[in-house]
């Protein structure tokens, strides 16, 4: 009986581990380099992202905001931050792909869109 229990303990851990290895890893988390090609200028910026979908983005002209809303469905992504622009506070809300190590899309603004590209850290 004792030799059943051990088994089934055995066997229960590989399709745990099994599961667990099958499961892609989601394409967003990690750290982004991005460039976004704002009215006034080129701004670079990182965007890093933890396994539960928590993010930041910073750079040393904005600071750093918390991403909200951060959705990944396949390679499409979005989220939205709130930052300061020089003194006043501009809601930006991204949509774009992952494509392998690059992202690409636009942040909708009050302004129009404004166009955002980055590559994996």
């Amino acid at each position: 009986m004792k030799k059943f229990y051990k088994g089934l303990m055995i066997a229960a851990a590989a399709l745990f581990l099994a599961a667990c290895a099958s499961t892609p890893a989601n394409p967003f988390v990690g750290g982004w380099d991005v460039t976004i090609d704002t009215p006034v200028g080129v701004l670079n910026a990182a965007i890093d992202i933890t396994p539960d979908l928590a993010g930041t983005m910073s750079s040393g002209e904005m600071g750093s905001a918390t991403l909200t809303g951060v959705t990944v469905e396949e390679n499409a992504v979005s989220f939205q931050t709130t930052i300061d622009a020089q003194g006043q506070s501009l809601t930006l809300r991204f949509s774009g792909t992952i494509d392998g190590d690059s992202l690409a899309g636009n942040f909708d603004t009050d302004f129009g869109a404004i166009a955002v590209t980055g590559v994996r850290r």
